[in-house]
């Protein structure tokens, strides 16, 4: 199959190194912004399209690889072949937020955070995949598999839950890290510290379940430590404030499952 990219961004990045060297390379890419798709198009050998309505009739998938709030734009900006597929690859947008514009959509998600500088082996990423009907889907896996060894079929309200599991996991992870990171400073201590801590603990999440490898003075319930905590965070009213609702609700998770063990 012949794919073709709408944007330049990380995701349209990757999928365009992921494709590359498979049966089914990114041919034609357009961004809004062209020198980033001639990058792109260099990288991927593909050709630049100046405008949403001159991809070439040859082309079988469009991806939208762009934000949610622009998906409805381009959508209706595209001027789509009969026969051709548009997919969007958002992990919160439905999949019918392309039933108005197109008779054959779909969804393509890889659950990854991407960034253009770090190269990422596409073949461990799980690729999520939802068609308008069993062919598209049938289309869709044929080319995820292409990327992927772990491609799974995940309606809209799956990938939903997915993403907000995604975001807990990555993003506020990340966010934490950060304020561990400014905390550490402000202290003239190096962020490299906690990176073995950091390693350690993802590492064990991965072996044993999160709920088994938590722990730390909430999961104690050591108040004593919890205040002590506290009262240095006075001076961070906002991360004060959190640390003190993610502990109480560590607390709270702790004493139902001690509990639940007697």
């Amino acid at each position: 199959m012949n794919i073709a990219l709408v944007g330049a961004g990380n995701i349209a990045w990757h999928l365009a190194m992921a494709l590359k060297n498979t049966d089914s390379p990114v041919k034609e890419i357009y961004n809004r912004n062209r020198s980033s798709a001639e990058e792109l198009a260099k990288e991927a050998k593909a050709k630049v399209v100046l405008d949403l309505k001159s991809f070439s009739t040859e082309i079988d998938i469009i991806i939208l690889a762009v934000s949610d709030e622009a998906i409805n734009e381009v959508s209706a900006k595209l001027n789509v072949k009969p026969g051709q597929i548009v997919i969007h690859t958002s992990g919160s947008t439905e999949i019918t937020i392309l039933k108005s514009y197109f008779n054959d959509y779909g969804v393509l998600y890889p659950l990854q955070t991407f960034s253009k500088a770090i190269l990422i082996d596409f073949k461990n990423i799980p690729v999520c995949v939802e068609g308008s009907t069993l062919e598209v889907s049938h289309k869709l896996e044929l080319v995820a598999k292409l990327m992927s060894n772990n491609v799974l079929f995940v309606n809209s309200a799956q990938r939903l839950a997915l993403h907000i599991a995604a975001v807990f996991a990555c993003n506020f992870t990340n966010h934490f890290y950060s304020i561990a990171a400014e905390i550490l400073s402000d202290n003239d201590l190096n962020f490299d510290l906690i990176k073995p801590l950091i390693k350690e603990t993802a590492e064990k999440a991965l072996i044993i379940s999160p709920k088994e490898a938590q722990t730390g003075p909430a999961k104690r319930n050591d108040q004593i430590t919890l205040k002590k905590h506290i009262k240095i965070l006075e001076k961070y009213a906002d991360w004060m404030i959190l640390y003190q609702k993610i502990s109480q609700d560590i607390v709270k998770i702790s004493v139902k499952n001690q509990a639940s063990h007697k």
